[in-house]
């Protein structure tokens, strides 16, 4: 089975750049979950929420399709890295109390993966799936990044994009759902941080591929400006939207 794959090719930056998810998120879904011997975070990327995992979970079991993506991921002596495709996966049956799927629900087969995770469920488990869209920093930065969004590489994004920009509300979600809490990841970035990020974008990938460079290039000296002293920290703000559910045996 092959899989969308927009990000093993700068999955070294990948890793360096994306933000990191709030402690308390995993303490709430870990205080869901039916026992704490085993968690799965599904399309892991570089680990960063397997990562949060850990303090919760007696081992995680972290995948992804993309064997790059892995090889960038930070060791911990209880994940244990597998390069496999969140539909079909070598976890035994029923041994996982929760599954994690950060930011990458959207790119999966949504009735296979499903399938998937039922299988290799304890009964009573949980899913947990979360994605972000844009973040928050003041209205002047705000304001270049929304136009580098949505003017700059706004055609280059992928179609299922459009998941993410609905929070995931528009997406099947078959399980016995709980009304989550909220919360958001916060940062605290200077300005070349930030750049950093941009470029980690799919679309900012697709868009440098396309046309042979650098779409930041089109909103630098704005940013820059509205930005201020490139060192400067800000606080950077992401509210995540999630889908939480109970693992039932059939849909």
């Amino acid at each position: 089975m092959t899989f969308k794959d927009h990000f093993s090719g700068h999955s070294d930056r990948y890793g360096a750049f994306r933000p990191t998810y709030p402690e308390a998120l995993f303490a709430y879904l870990a205080s869901l979950a039916p026992g704490h011997d085993l968690a799965w975070d599904c399309a892991t990327g570089s680990g960063q929420a397997a990562h949060g995992l850990t303090p919760h979970f007696r081992s995680v079991v972290a995948t992804d399709a993309s064997a790059a993506q892995v090889a960038q991921a930070r060791p911990h002596e209880r994940i244990a890295y597998l390069v496999a495709p969140a539909e079909r996966t070598p976890i035994p049956d029923g041994t996982v109390d929760l599954v994690t799927v950060a930011q990458a629900l959207h790119w999966l087969d949504h009735d296979r993966f499903y399938a998937e995770v039922r299988r290799a469920c304890r009964p009573g488990a949980v899913l947990a799936c979360w994605c972000y869209q844009l973040h928050a920093i003041d209205p002047g930065v705000d304001a270049v990044v929304g136009r580098y969004y949505a003017e700059v590489v706004g055609g280059y994004w992928p179609p299922e994009r459009l998941l993410v920009e609905a929070g995931y509300r528009t997406l099947p979600f078959p399980f016995d759902e709980f009304t989550s809490p909220s919360f958001e990841m916060i940062q605290h970035w200077d300005l070349e941080r930030l750049v950093g990020y941009l470029g980690t974008w799919s679309s900012s990938q697709r868009y440098r591929a396309d046309r042979g460079r650098d779409p930041l290039d089109e909103i630098r000296d704005d940013l820059e400006a509205a930005w201020g002293d490139p060192g400067r920290e800000r606080e950077v703000v992401w509210p995540l939207h999630l889908r939480v559910g109970r693992v039932t045996a059939d849909p």
